[in-house]
């Protein structure tokens, strides 16, 4: 009797998995479907040029215009970029690029949840004081050891990212015995880490092209389903990497049908929220990948 209730249970959870849901400023939001982050560099030296903005406000709210009415449910701003070998940039540099622009942005769109991609707290804290809604931390806390207390303290998600090293060398930390079971092992402390210092809501990313080669990310967007064993949503950032560009011998500027082909790829293997440059390419993907599967 009892194993038939447990086949049961089972199939209920396959049927209707549990509803995912992130409390951001006393707010409720359903991650019902996959959302669309489009990405914002305030940055001169990001790897992808068409993602660069100078912080200029006409420029800025333009590019935030065209995201939002492409599609996108967050707008993920950087000031220090975490490209392979990246120079180091000050926390006053990073402020500086960073805060107008989130103003701007809030002051235009007050509807549109925007993520702060920093890896400092005093980063975070100022930006979020400045209208950003979640903080999407590359070291997932190793690079600052205030970071998840600043978050549980300011009550919003939080993405977790893994990566080895920092992005000046993370790319000489690559060797694993077993990839899947040492990322869950990551996600398994630092989840308990945030939940600790009393963030609710974790977002999960494993990192792809973060102390990751070519073969071991495309390993992990085919077990993507692997890390649903966390139960929290799962954010995946491939967007016209060098794991596309370099396998097809081209750049980042010819990135984008390869991109979107594992954006595909991802979704039917349980991602959640899309981080991307292309917001309307991603969307008719998304919109593709609705009519197949729901």
């Amino acid at each position: 009797m009892f194993d038939d209730l447990r086949s049961v249970s089972n199939a209920e959870d396959t049927l209707f998995p549990p509803k995912i849901t992130l409390q951001i400023k006393g707010n409720l939001f359903a991650l019902d479907q996959p959302w669309i982050m489009g990405i914002i560099n305030s940055t001169p030296d990001s790897f992808y040029e068409g993602s660069r903005i100078n912080g200029e406000k006409k420029e800025v709210l333009l590019k935030a215009e065209t995201m939002i009415a492409q599609g996108a449910h967050i707008l993920d701003i950087g000031g220090y970029s975490s490209r392979p070998g990246a120079d180091f940039v000050s926390e006053e540099t990073e402020l500086k690029r960073l805060i107008s622009v989130i103003t701007d942005i809030k002051e235009r769109f007050s509807g549109i949840l925007v993520s702060i991609d920093t890896f400092r707290h005093r980063v975070a804290k100022e930006a979020v004081a400045a209208g950003a809604d979640l903080v999407n931390d590359i070291s997932g806390g190793n690079l600052d050891p205030k970071m998840h207390e600043t978050v549980g303290n300011m009550g919003i998600p939080y993405i977790c990212m893994h990566m080895k090293g920092e992005p000046r060398n993370m790319q000489a930390f690559t060797d694993y015995e077993h990839l899947e079971k040492e990322l869950l092992y990551f996600f398994s402390e630092k989840i308990r880490n945030c939940y600790k210092a009393g963030i609710k809501d974790v977002i999960v990313d494993l990192g792809l092209g973060f102390s990751k080669n070519l073969e071991q990310n495309y390993r992990l967007i085919r077990n993507l389903a692997y890390f649903k064993t966390l139960q929290l949503p799962i954010l995946v950032g491939l967007s016209r990497k060098s794991m596309i560009y370099k396998l097809l011998k081209s750049s980042p500027e010819e990135a984008l049908n390869g991109t979107t082909a594992l954006h595909m790829a991802a979704l039917m293997n349980g991602a959640n929220i899309l981080r991307v440059h292309d917001v309307k390419e991603a969307n008719e993907t998304l919109k593709i990948y609705k009519q197949l599967y729901t």
